[in-house]
């Protein structure tokens, strides 16, 4: 039925068609066995306790009073159907909200046998209609009935009014109103296949697809369902009366790929506190994330860790950038290095003498790195990083993260600062974003929903130079293979590359373990807090996962 035309069907004798308003004529036989009876009125009294007082209505004058009232009321016809009531005014402006508020598009009224007793039984079927174009439209069906009295005034008979003539559970200073129902739609995450993420199956996503149902809910094109509820005079619902509609899910891709998750998962199942990142170099795609326990903190993305001896990826391509080492050159690594009123020591007060600046990184030379503090100002170490890798800029990731800073520190702090220590931060999608730019020599924001599916703008960088990726590349590739990380990436063949990080807390009995490799393009990067030497404890993680998923 187009929009606008409404119907009232009364049993009995015949049925009445409304058409649109202002349009149709109506019957106005008796549909309930004789003439119309308002020609007809007896006029008599009653006497009870020695006052007269209005005779009930007849049947036939109940029943005609109802037909005029509920013919106009499906007609859409306000201000006819409250004429007939005893309370034109608030009648009319019911009726007016009710057709309104509901969105009626076709109204079916049907009434009952009157009763004697001036009461009228009626069924209302509805269309309800709601939402942009195209609209979506629904059946909605109640029963309901309305009691004729004689006027004291005019002595005519009159619907009596009261609000649950309009649904039988409405009271005083409520109405009806069609709008979303309470629960959020469910909006289902998908994996860079097309295939749905769920909890159940991975865990270790259980509270980042919390957070996208969440932050993508009216993005993702799902719909909340549709409700008729009861609300208050201040609009707040009182009670639902009729569901129009389910929700409808909505859908928000990701850059997870099953595969690599799976192999993640895998790789931290007897973790029991850690977590571990991997990305694609070619795109900045997050491929997996992994933190244990589940259920906890999400260190991977949000960590904020001192990344230790994994940050001395970022200081060599800053010392290679500005002259001050180049993997064949030779480079101090001496057991001791003072600046800035401390003593920096290497582990096991370990030295190379005559060596190179590849051998002092593959071996993890603290004091490699802090003695080039000198040849350094303050403000150097956080420029590069945000230059070349993006770290301090902010990374719309699509989901929360805490992408990396590097504070401005003197003296001793910035010489720690040089080898991962002080107020440098980080965590494991941090590390394996600088893994990947380091394989790649291009900075690539790491992001777990494609940016087009939103129009987020990713962070730009501009990268390193060929020369400084190359230089990079040649580093980590020596540590892989015959470094410190020699012993986690053993087996592992190709295009790869790795550093290992013990970060030294206070406090702490024992350093955080971390660990980034790079191996063709695949990016991991694992911290595993409070446990030990990176290349024993977090690097058979990152190994793990770049065999069986690279």
């Amino acid at each position: 039925m187009p929009k606008g035309r409404r119907t009232a069907v009364m049993s009995g004798a015949v049925a009445l068609v409304a058409l649109a308003a202002g349009v149709g004529a109506y019957a106005l036989t008796d549909a309930f066995g004789g003439a119309d009876s308002r020609e007809q009125r007896p006029e008599v009294t009653a006497v009870a306790d020695g006052e007269e007082t209005a005779e009930p209505p007849t049947a036939e004058e109940a029943a005609a009073a109802a037909k005029t009232f509920l013919t106009a009321w499906a007609d859409g016809d306000p201000v006819a159907a409250s004429a007939v009531t005893d309370d034109p005014a608030a009648a009319q402006s019911a009726l007016t909200a009710f057709a309104e508020d509901l969105k009626i598009e076709e109204l079916t009224v049907t009434p009952g046998v009157a009763g004697g007793d001036g009461a009228v039984p009626f069924t209302v079927r509805a269309v309800v209609a709601w939402g942009e174009e195209p609209e979506q439209r629904a059946e909605w069906s109640y029963d309901s009935a309305l009691t004729v009295a004689r006027g004291e005034v005019t002595g005519e008979a009159q619907v009596v009014w009261r609000p649950e003539l309009l649904h039988p559970a409405l009271k005083d200073g409520q109405r009806l109103e069609a709008g979303p129902a309470g629960e959020a739609p469910p909006v289902r995450a998908l994996d860079r296949d097309g295939g749905e993420l769920t909890a159940e199956e991975h865990p270790a996503l259980a509270g980042i697809l919390a957070e996208l149902a969440t932050r993508y809910e009216e993005h993702s094109g799902g719909t909340r369902g549709m409700e008729i509820r009861i609300v208050d005079a201040a609009g707040e619902p009182v009670q639902r009366v009729q569901k129009l509609a389910d929700p409808e899910p909505g859908e928000v891709p990701t850059t997870i790929d099953p595969e690599v998750q799976r192999a993640a998962e895998e790789a931290l199942k007897d973790t029991a506190h850690g977590a571990l990142v991997a990305l694609e170099p070619s795109t900045g795609a997050i491929l997996a994330v992994v933190n244990t326990p589940a259920d906890g903190f999400d260190t991977a993305l949000q960590g904020s860790y001192a990344p230790g001896s994994t940050w001395k990826i970022v200081t060599a391509g800053m010392l290679i950038d500005a002259g001050l080492a180049s993997p064949g050159a030779a480079h101090p690594c001496p057991k001791f290095f003072e600046h800035g009123g401390w003593k920096f020591q290497n582990i096991n007060e370990m030295e190379i003498a005559g060596g190179t600046f590849a051998q002092s990184f593959s071996a993890s030379c603290n004091t490699a790195f802090i003695s080039q503090a000198p040849e350094l100002t303050d403000e150097q170490l956080g420029e590069y990083a945000r230059s070349a890798f993006g770290i301090g800029l902010t990374w719309n990731t699509g989901v929360p993260s805490m992408d990396g800073t590097v504070p401005v520190e003197s003296d001793a702090q910035m010489a720690a600062q040089l080898i991962g220590q002080a107020g440098v931060r980080a965590n494991p999608m941090v590390m394996a974003s600088v893994a990947a730019t380091a394989s790649t020599g291009t900075f690539r924001q790491p992001h777990l929903v494609p940016p087009d599916f939103d129009g987020r703008q990713l962070a730009q960088a501009r990268g390193l130079s060929a020369e400084t990726s190359q230089s990079l590349r040649q580093l980590m590739n020596l540590t892989a293979t015959s470094g410190t990380a020699a012993a986690a990436m053993a087996g592992l063949s190709g295009d790869i590359g790795a550093k290992t990080g013990s970060a030294e807390v206070m406090d702490q009995e024992k350093p955080n373990a971390w660990f980034t490799a790079f191996r063709g393009d695949l990016a991991v990067a694992a911290v595993v807090p409070e446990s030990g030497h990176g290349g024993t404890v977090a690097g058979p993680l990152v190994a793990e996962v770049l065999r069986n998923a690279g």
